[in-house]
């Protein structure tokens, strides 16, 4: 079968209250408090369904595809989903989906929330974004983070976890899968056990500090022994389009 048939989309399929029980999320670890304060928890009905992430007081950066399950509110400044007080939430006034998303294997996988009501807090819940002009090189170790699945056919968890990955070749990247978007950056993943699961999407990619890309997909829900790359969309390609609505 053609790799690209293999693409599924992220779409959770379990419910919260699945405890990580010390366990690690493809190869990771728990994230401590004070790190990934930028990260939020998108939500319909109260359940954990994509991450995201704030680019300012009041715009959150997420994957197109999470827009299928309609969420209606982020959960922000809390690590934990299983202690979510009124603080913590805030509602999605607009969804900006990109208009030229169709599908994940198609590219433009990416969208802006708008929130109703602004996040008050300390500059590291705002994570910055890349330049035009970045290149992530080749072997470069990155994070990624989330509340996703912690194994293969698992459940999403209510701590947030995290794990380092390499980025991997673009030109390696696409002969592996047989053929990707050109708007992506490969990392984790691929001979390394390590990366990201259902429940992750819309979660940034952070390399020194900065995010330069977005959760997308994997290889056909296969999470702790993937044989093709994690992919993610590369922001920086984006940059015009993101400034073009929160401006």
């Amino acid at each position: 079968m053609h790799a690209l048939h293999k693409l599924l989309l992220f779409q959770v399929l379990a419910s919260l209250g699945q405890n990580a029980d010390g366990s690690r999320i493809i190869k990771g670890a728990i994230a401590p408090d004070d790190t990934y304060e930028f990260l939020v928890s998108l939500q319909k009905n109260e359940k954990h369904m994509c991450g995201g992430f704030l680019i300012s007081e009041d715009f959150v950066l997420t994957a197109a595809h999470c827009s299928a399950e309609e969420p209606d509110r982020v959960v922000v400044g809390t690590h934990d989903l299983s202690k979510v007080g009124e603080e913590n939430v805030r509602i999605i006034e607009k969804r900006y989906k990109h208009r030229s998303y169709y599908q994940v294997d198609q590219g433009n996988d990416i969208m802006l929330l708008k929130l109703k009501k602004k996040v008050a807090g300390n500059n590291k819940q705002i994570i910055a974004l890349p330049p035009s002009n970045m290149h992530i090189q080749e072997n470069k170790t990155c994070h990624v983070a989330g509340w996703g699945f912690i194994k293969t056919g698992g459940g999403v968890v209510d701590r947030l976890m995290m794990v380092d990955v390499s980025v991997i070749n673009l030109n390696a990247c696409s002969k592996l899968w047989g053929r990707i978007p050109s708007d992506v950056i490969c990392a984790g993943g691929y001979g390394s056990h390590k990366g990201f699961c259902q429940g992750d999407s819309g979660g940034p990619l952070v390399c020194d500090g900065i995010a330069v890309g977005v959760v997308s997909f994997n290889n056909n829900r296969i999470c702790d022994y993937p044989n093709y790359p994690n992919v993610y969309t590369e922001i920086s390609k984006y940059l015009g389009w993101i400034n073009s609505i929160i401006n």
